[in-house]
């Protein structure tokens, strides 16, 4: 393999540094692009007290291309208590506060926290507006007479949210993409969007204007990642083909290929869960299916890094 290979991926706080503590073993030249809609918790006290864009995604994706010692990583990911005063923040979302207020943009904050932590790579925003998550939701009973949807607003509320997503969208719609970002995509030999919590982290980044469009022209393969359960609220009862049915009404049928998870345990506890469904169950899929065990054995509701980058990477290798 390639040490140079070029690697564009996709996602939010969770899910995406799981992948990338896995890719940053075969290459040093990847770009993890990350949402900008985080609304909640340290995130969205500091943005509504400094009016920064939120730090929690970067932070978690600075600490798992990082190359610094594990000291390091355990300090950026740090968290306060509410006995200290510091309302539970992060030290790491402080930091690139600070380092933000320091060089005068967001962009150069995250820069320069890369640097100090030698980070492996790059991580970019989608966009450097402020965005709101938007989202018509099928509701129980209609909002609105006659019509069954009703709309919330904030990633937050989304992540809280029951009823079946119809769609996804992003005040201002005209959110402009980040040109690195786009630079990225369209330079990339491969294309990776996902895992993590597909309405709240994965989708935010695609329905940038910009990043669709990018996606569009990029001729690299695109690889969407699959969770290995559904998640509570937002995807219940959700089989693959719905997943990428969704990607489709919201002009993202691009991708090549499909990664899923084909390992179910049936011990203990774990029967009960709500795997995501493999195709053999769920339907026609247009695009290729890479189909492996992704499991983490000691949390088997996470992929395992290791696995994961290894079945990604095979896809440029096939």
């Amino acid at each position: 393999m390639a040490k140079d290979i070029k690697i564009a991926a996709i996602g939010g706080g969770t899910g995406l540094p799981v992948l990338l503590r896995g890719l940053k073993h075969y290459t040093g030249d990847i770009t993890a692009i990350v949402t900008v809609a985080d609304d909640g918790g340290s995130s969205g006290k500091l943005t509504e007290s400094t009016g920064m864009l939120p730090p929690g995604d970067f932070r978690n994706n600075i600490a798992a291309l990082s190359e610094s010692e594990e000291l390091f990583q355990l300090l950026l990911q740090y968290r306060f208590g509410d006995k200290e005063g510091l309302g539970g923040h992060a030290f790491g979302n402080l930091l690139i506060t600070a380092m933000s207020a320091i060089y005068g943009s967001f962009e150069d904050g995250i820069l320069n926290t890369s640097r100090v932590l030698a980070v492996r790579g790059r991580v970019l925003p989608s966009t450097l507006e402020a965005v709101t998550l938007c989202a018509e939701v099928a509701a129980h009973e209609p909002a609105v007479a006659g019509t069954g949807v009703r709309h919330v607003r904030g990633e937050s509320n989304l992540s809280q949210t029951h009823g079946r997503i119809r769609r996804l969208s992003l005040d201002p719609i005209q959110a402009r993409a980040f040109p690195g970002a786009i630079e990225a995509l369209l330079r990339a030999d491969l294309i990776v969007a996902g895992p993590g919590s597909f309405f709240t982290s994965t989708m935010p980044n695609l329905i940038v204007e910009g990043i669709r469009a990018a996606l569009l022209a990029a001729k690299a393969p695109k690889v969407f990642v699959a969770n290995i359960l559904n998640q509570e609220g937002e995807t219940d009862g959700f089989t693959l083909v719905d997943y990428l049915q969704c990607l489709d009404r919201h002009g993202l049928g691009m991708f090549t290929h499909v990664v899923v998870n084909n390992r179910r345990l049936t011990s203990g506890n774990w029967p009960s869960l709500e795997w995501i469904q493999a195709p053999a169950k769920a339907g026609r899929i247009d695009a290729q299916c890479v189909e492996a065990d992704l499991i983490d054995d000691q949390v088997p509701w996470r992929h395992d890094s290791r696995k994961l980058a290894r079945t990604v990477m095979a896809v440029v290798d096939a």
